[in-house]
């Protein structure tokens, strides 16, 4: 599935998206506004963004309130993935160096915070005081998200533990995104949460995807070595298929009292959850998420905007990277 089976839709409108994201540096200091162009530079395929923008114009919301919306989901996105990136040390992201192979980590932080403060600014512009009340607590759910998986995920084989993370991670800014479209349409509470649990549905699945490629994408396109989250401690659902099915396994069972640390271990796990169905059982139980998306974007009036979200739920199992 071509990311412009869902792109094309909203490809003015997301240029709106980023000229509103470039103003937010206007006036700050000249390196936070290169600091930004980098970011926006670094590519991306706005899925959140536009994921808001098809779910608002299907639901006929206005637009300059979607394009608000779009910026200041975007900025938290990318203020999110500046502060993982110098957590996880990375030095790459889509083939480009980070923020933190640039700058010291005290000025990788204080752009990040920029971003979230900006991005904060942005959803109280949408002047809807519902709204910035989700947008904060996603923010929260985000924040400790990251921090329950530094402090008590390391080696955890859990699937509760592993749910968790991903929609703390993933799921909630998706979930936000589309509910928070909703909201500034003019429609009722049940269209509201059938738009947040589409959102759901298709974050969830965009995690366990990102996940399985952590183990079985191209390294060059993933931009990460293979089976970093693992050699990082972080048991995804790939590895818990494996680990199921193989309760035995000495490097599975060294996995809860440290065993993530020694390299030559993890990495004669990872090659045994690539030789093994533990990615292909993982995707079923992505596409089944996909599959509640669909389900409910069936009950809805067909329209060009349903179509599209249709293809955009259809890209993320679909995609490559």
């Amino acid at each position: 599935m071509n990311a412009v089976t869902f792109l094309s839709p909203v490809t003015q409108e997301i240029k709106l998206v980023e000229e509103r994201m470039r103003m937010q540096a206007d006036e700050s200091h000249p390196d936070l506004r290169a600091a930004l162009e980098h970011l926006l530079a670094a590519g991306g395929k706005r899925v959140r963004p536009t994921l808001g923008l098809l779910v608002g114009n299907m639901l006929n919301a206005p637009l300059d309130k979607l394009v608000t919306l779009g910026a200041a989901v975007e900025l938290l996105h990318t203020a999110t993935l500046v502060h993982d990136d110098l957590i996880d040390g990375a030095l790459l992201r889509r083939g480009m160096p980070t923020l933190n192979a640039r700058w010291s980590p005290p000025a990788t932080v204080l752009t990040g915070d920029f971003l979230f403060a900006r991005a904060a600014k942005l959803a109280a512009e949408a002047d809807h005081l519902a709204l910035m009340k989700l947008f904060s607590e996603t923010l929260a759910i985000i924040v400790n998200g990251e921090l329950t998986q530094m402090f008590t995920s390391r080696g955890l084989i859990s699937r509760d533990n592993y749910y968790k993370r991903i929609y703390a991670k993933t799921a909630s800014l998706f979930e936000m995104t589309s509910r928070a479209s909703a909201m500034v349409s003019p429609v009722d509470d049940s269209m509201i949460e059938s738009m947040r649990d589409f959102g759901y549905q298709v974050g969830m699945a965009f995690q366990i995807v990102d996940d399985i490629l952590d183990f079985n994408g191209e390294q060059a396109a993933v931009g990460k070595p293979l089976g970093s989250d693992l050699h990082n401690g972080l048991v995804t659902l790939p590895a818990i298929f494996y680990a199921e099915a193989n309760p035995d396994d000495a490097d599975v069972l060294s996995l809860p009292n440290g065993g993530w640390t020694n390299t030559e271990n993890m990495t004669r796990l990872v090659e045994n959850i690539r030789a093994s169905n533990s990615s292909r059982l993982a995707m079923h139980e992505a596409e089944r998420h996909v599959d509640r998306a669909l389900a409910i974007l069936a009950t809805l009036e067909n329209c060009a905007e349903r179509e599209a979200l249709e293809n955009l739920a259809k890209y993320i199992v679909d995609r490559k990277v």
